[in-house]
């Protein structure tokens, strides 16, 4: 008999991660696809983990699959597998991600990424449970339970064509959205303490001794581009730099690439120089030509945001002062912007 495994740990008590946990456990033991959304980071890895292990699938096969990994051409082997001599060099018949998956789930992560035609033989493996291997014409059948994963707007990749419609309606039982770190700010303190008193176990340090204020400070007021997984290197870090186990950690480096040694030269910076070695100067208007000064100005404007938040991980109040603003003017040209 299968026993359920531990499980990774999903932490919080913010509202917003409090809610979707609810909404995990009521749609788990429906044989049902969902959609997980969220941010780069934001743990849709872990909640597809307990859809699955929440379900009557539980002690089935949990498949996955990266369809930002690969590329086109290989996405449909990699789903749905090929007979021997499907293609040059298919030697064996091949398995695919659906057979493995039979009576389990398949997470499809970054379901974006893939074509149109796998796409269509997806749908017709979530509404009758058969497809055929690739060069193959035998229909097999399959009983799995799909999770599609995604940090793209997929409704919005429907309406420009990229995405199937009929896919899309068959996907959407429920969607469920991860919410990003900086909206459960909450829980950035029980989460930092959890990664540093693991971090401080694993270099064998008798205790941790928590956060100084002004480290406290710094990780609540960073916006975590990176979600959780920028949280947990961040922290980590920082304990492993940390050269007094006995004292709190004092010291956050959110950029570990800061260094005054740091090689700039890029590129895209040596394709632009070459570009603006050629005559008219593109991108700048000609002298001789009108210019719309407030739109030129907003731009130059919306770029210098940009490019301060960018040089300080998003930290507003480093960008601000990076600008000479106060914290507050610059939140208001941020909103000026649609920038937040």
């Amino acid at each position: 008999m299968s026993v359920i495994p531990d499980l990774p740990p999903l932490i919080g008590e913010s509202r917003p991660f409090q809610d979707l946990m609810e909404r995990v456990s009521r749609v788990a033991p429906l044989d049902r696809p969902v959609l997980v959304i969220g941010e780069r980071g934001s743990g849709k890895e872990l909640i597809g983990v307990r859809l699955h292990f929440q379900s009557v699938r539980w002690d089935g096969p949990f498949v996955q699959l990266n369809c930002a990994a690969l590329p086109e051409t290989l996405i449909e082997t990699e789903l749905f597998g090929h007979e021997a001599g499907a293609f040059t060099g298919a030697g064996k018949m091949r398995v695919g991600r659906f057979e493995m998956a039979d009576s389990g789930t398949l997470f499809l992560d970054e379901i974006a990424n893939a074509t149109l035609p796998v796409q269509e033989k997806v749908l017709r493996v979530i509404e009758y449970g058969a497809f055929e291997r690739v060069g193959g014409n035998k229909t097999l059948n399959v009983d799995v339970r799909l999770i599609g994963v995604t940090n793209v707007d997929l409704p919005a990749e429907a309406d420009a064509g990229r995405f199937r419609h009929d896919l899309l309606d068959r996907l959407a039982f429920d969607v469920l959205t991860v919410p990003p770190l900086r909206a459960r700010r909450d829980d950035i303190s029980l989460l930092a303490a959890y990664f540093a008193r693991a971090m401080a176990l694993e270099l064998g340090w008798e205790e941790f001794d928590g956060f100084s204020r002004a480290a406290s400070e710094a990780l609540m007021d960073y916006d975590w581009p990176g979600n959780v997984r920028e949280l947990k290197n961040v922290v980590e870090r920082a304990v492993y730099r940390h050269r007094a186990p006995g004292e709190p950690v004092d010291s956050i480096v959110f950029d570990p690439f800061a260094s005054p040694y740091r090689p700039t030269w890029t590129a895209s910076k040596a394709a632009q120089k070459q570009a603006s070695q050629e005559p008219g100067e593109p991108g700048e208007p000609a002298a001789n030509q009108p210019v719309d000064l407030r739109s030129t100005l907003g731009d130059v404007e919306r770029r210098l945001l940009e490019q301060a938040l960018a040089a300080n991980r998003h930290n507003q109040k480093a960008a601000a002062d990076h600008l000479s603003l106060s914290y507050h003017q610059f939140r208001n040209r941020l909103k000026k912007h649609a920038l937040i």
